[in-house]
């Protein structure tokens, strides 16, 4: 009886160690957890869902890397979104803005990089041959012109202006210069329902003033009706 009773306490010595241990390292699991979850959603626009700045520049270069000159920069301007916001209200802006997201998430594709980097400016770098550039371009503007309806099932008309970099036109793989190239194109064509495709000009092209300077000559794709 005794014998019995010592390998029950030695046994159940084992047990409390072992649950003793484990507390800690299910702690430790649970705030790894929790801290992976808090990095990844740093990464994320919180209204949007799509990459912030810096995250959507990491993801750019690895497409740019990848697909090298078939490697297409767009811009996204919202047009008249401070309107949105003065006549209906920050939360009809906020979801315009959700809506805008999804449809240049969608649009895109999986391997893309979709970035939100500013209040109603977005940013997409993905694989875009010159064979479907024309057609692809075309339809973005067609998508960003569907209604977004609110809440209150009311349809608000929508628009944006679009600026295009394609990397065997402007004649570099500098993301940086990529961007300001399609910059200067979206303002080429801003409201005009049009997405713009940059030149090499529009790839020198520096700002006066804090302003965006256009040039004429460009392709412009997909003018909405």
């Amino acid at each position: 009886m005794a014998s019995n009773l010592r390998v029950h306490a030695r046994f159940g010595q084992r047990t409390l160690l072992l649950t003793t241990a484990a507390v800690p390292l299910t702690g430790w699991t649970v705030h790894a957890l929790a801290l992976h979850r808090k990095l990844a959603a740093a990464k994320r626009d919180p209204l949007t869902g799509l990459l912030r700045r810096d995250a959507y520049t990491a993801r750019a270069r690895q497409v740019l890397r990848r697909h090298g000159d078939d490697t297409v920069v767009v811009l996204v301007d919202q047009d008249h979104f401070k309107d949105v916001n003065d006549s209906l209200g920050h939360p009809a802006g906020d979801t315009v803005l959700r809506a805008t997201a999804d449809q240049l998430t969608a649009w895109a594709g999986p391997g893309a990089a979709v970035g939100r980097i500013g209040g109603d400016e977005f940013a997409v770098v993905l694989h875009l041959p010159r064979i479907r550039r024309e057609v692809r371009l075309a339809q973005l503007v067609r998508v960003l012109r569907i209604p977004v309806v609110l809440e209150d099932g009311q349809a608000v008309d929508v628009a944006a202006s679009v600026g295009a970099a394609a990397l065997d036109v402007i004649g570099t793989r500098d993301l940086s210069v990529a961007q300001r190239a399609a910059d200067a194109a979206l303002y080429d064509g801003k409201h005009s329902g049009r997405a713009v495709l940059a030149t090499k000009e529009h790839a020198t092209v520096a700002s006066i003033n804090g302003r965006r300077e256009g040039r004429r000559g460009t392709a412009v794709w997909g003018r909405a009706a």
